[in-house]
């Protein structure tokens, strides 16, 4: 069913249905691929793999290998037959392979402590709101126990309570003999050491 035109507006006919409409690309659905004229690549990928290459040019196998090479290509150039020879004296091919190879090693060297500077940042930020947590934890810990000290300060410890209650004997006792001692005759300064 298609829908109709008034006025230069589509009128949608009564019944259809968001699946019947046709407007345009629908927005419930991703778009499909568009071609490229270049490849694609992954940048994570990539990464990975300069930080691999990277991290074995810094080892000191790739500079033993390198080394070994190296004097084995010097050697068969100069002790080789004229004919088997593939770079003269000035090893002009050696110095060409060795400055293309420098020439890679330093922009991947490069991207990998980029990368890594990437990953030191974000741990760094990390461990600094890991901080501000520890410390907001630490100073609502110290405020409980100061509420928790001055609440302690208020309440009756048993020793208050038992020398009270041994008061409260003594005093029946003296009742119960006859002899009638007022509370203000105690010592008067005995309620707030016992405290």
């Amino acid at each position: 069913m298609a829908p109709e035109r008034e006025n230069g507006r589509e009128r949608t006919p009564a019944g259809a249905t968001a699946t019947t409409r046709t407007r345009g690309p629908r927005l419930d659905q991703p778009r499909p691929p568009r071609r490229r004229l270049l490849p694609e690549w992954d940048p994570e990928a990539f990464g990975r793999l300069s930080e691999r290459i990277a991290r074995f040019l810094g080892t000191g196998r790739f500079i033993v290998w390198m080394t070994v090479v190296i004097i084995l290509w010097v050697l068969w150039n100069i002790a080789a037959p004229g004919r088997l020879r593939f770079d003269e004296y000035p090893f002009i091919f050696l110095t060409l392979a060795l400055s293309l190879q420098a020439s890679y090693a330093a922009p991947l060297i490069l991207l990998a402590q980029n990368r890594q500077d990437d990953r030191d940042r974000v741990n760094l930020e990390q461990d600094r709101k890991q901080n501000e947590r520890s410390i907001a934890d630490t100073e609502y810990l110290t405020r409980e126990i100061a509420a928790l000290r001055m609440g302690l300060g208020e309440v009756a410890t048993r020793d208050w309570i038992r020398s009270e209650l041994q008061d409260l004997l003594k005093e029946m006792d003296e009742r119960r003999h006859g002899q009638v001692v007022f509370p203000a005759e105690r010592s008067a300064g005995r309620d707030v050491d016992d405290r």
